[in-house]
């Protein structure tokens, strides 16, 4: 195993980088028609405990501090407050916020890693040696907790799956890897920033201001001249949920490479279905929290009871009252400008404590809008899903027979040919 943790930790990036491919087919499987048509010599061989938790490792393990957002232009004399951890990981976050998480699953069950508040212990937790990967393996162990002893019950049939999906996903023997965001979180991050900012927001849809913003305005607190669409807002949020979700599967992808490990990035699977939307049906998912409103499609996942809770109800009374949290996460003990916790600066006591809380008057207006939002359309975000999850990782232990048999010389890199040795013995 020394071997091989030697070759991972020396493995060029640009040589994952170009030997990326979609190498869906895994030991065990098989392609049941078509001119590709092969079934494996071999049985499915799940990966071992060590393969997966390097993957976390790479998708959502701590590497230190973050720098957070060093200047905003509304407090020209503090440090900006716009960050919600200085918990630095892997995949890059918005703005410092911070929400993604990850959910797995294998022939051993379903699991949650959440690496999100962990206190880093150094400026860089990893500096390229063997010591630095098993303490940054031994943090998303620590966080990481079995969520059931079975794999996740996705059938491979539609609408649980895209029809080219059946034959491969969620097969025995793989590991499926799933980064999820809390939008409701990001989004009270970034409304946050853009009021500190004077913007007013508008629901454009809707055609007046989110929320009774008038009083802000003759405060000072708002500028009326400037104006945020909502939907703009809402877009943003999301969508920076969706990037950083994938910015985590393609650290574990790029390792993969290095590692030897087929699988792919994709998508095409119902997250309803992963989620536990199908629960009534027999399908227990993850078994997420799941509010329903005659005036959407389908359901909103809002969290994993003692979990992953989204900042909105039914976790909170209102959404007043998730603003109230939210500001005590941040200015709370223990929260992120707690002057007595620790950081990347010098004088981290000093640079926290030159944030000042949000006075009473900023902490209606924010309530304000997010409960018009949450009133005008029955959910918080108003137009996505409270809990992101926009694609998947598939790993499997590739079988290099079919490639062999049905591709060109060059089909998989010299870490697929060498796995089972370097890794396996």
């Amino acid at each position: 195993m020394s071997e091989a943790m030697h070759h991972l930790l020396e493995y060029p990036l640009l040589r994952a980088i170009f030997g990326r491919r979609a190498r869906r087919f895994g030991l065990g499987m098989k392609v049941p028609s078509g001119p590709l048509a092969y079934t494996s010599r071999h049985d499915p061989m799940p990966l071992s405990e060590l393969e997966r938790s390097l993957l976390l490792a790479v998708g959502t393990g701590v590497s230190g501090w973050s720098f957070g957002v060093p200047y905003g232009p509304d407090r020209p004399d503090q440090h900006a407050h716009y960050s919600l951890r200085f918990t630095g990981r892997t995949a890059p976050t918005a703005g410092g916020f911070g929400t993604p998480a990850m959910l797995v699953t294998d022939d051993d069950g379903t699991y949650l890693t959440d690496t999100r508040d962990v206190t880093p212990e150094r400026m860089l937790e990893f500096e390229e040696t063997l010591d630095d990967a098993e303490r940054v393996v031994a943090v998303v162990r620590a966080h990481t907790v079995r969520l059931s002893d079975e794999r996740l019950d996705l059938p491979a049939a539609p609408p649980h799956m895209l029809e080219p999906n059946l034959w491969m996903a969620n097969a025995p023997g793989s590991t499926m890897f799933m980064p999820i965001a809390d939008a409701s979180e990001s989004l009270l991050a970034l409304m946050a920033m853009a009021l500190a900012n004077g913007n007013v927001i508008v629901d454009d849809a809707a055609g007046r201001t989110a929320g009774d913003l008038e009083p802000f305005v003759r405060s000072g607190l708002l500028n009326g001249a400037k104006r945020m669409p909502l939907s703009v807002v809402q877009q943003v949020s999301y969508e920076s949920n969706c990037s950083e979700a994938a910015f985590m599967a393609h650290n574990v992808v790029l390792t993969m490479q290095a590692m030897g490990l087929g699988g792919l990035y994709f998508a095409g699977l119902n997250r309803w279905s992963i989620l536990g939307a199908f629960e009534g049906d027999g399908i227990q998912g993850f078994g997420f929290r799941f509010q329903r409103d005659e005036r959407w499609t389908l359901p909103n996942p809002v969290g994993l009871d003692d979990h992953f809770e989204g900042m909105c109800p039914p976790y909170h009374a209102d959404m007043r009252a998730a603003v109230a949290a939210f500001v005590e996460r941040k200015f709370g003990p223990g929260g992120t400008y707690d002057p007595a916790a620790a950081g990347p600066w010098r004088d981290a006591a000093a640079v926290r404590a030159s944030v000042r809380r949000y006075d009473d008057a900023f902490v209606d207006c924010l309530g304000e809008v997010a409960q018009y939002v949450f009133d005008t359309y029955g959910r918080f975000p108003g137009a996505f899903t409270t809990i992101a999850l926009p694609g998947f990782v598939q790993a499997v232990h590739l079988d290099t027979e079919f490639y062999d048999e049905r591709y060109r010389k060059g089909a998989y890199l010299d870490t697929h040919a060498e796995h089972m040795r370097r890794w396996h013995g």
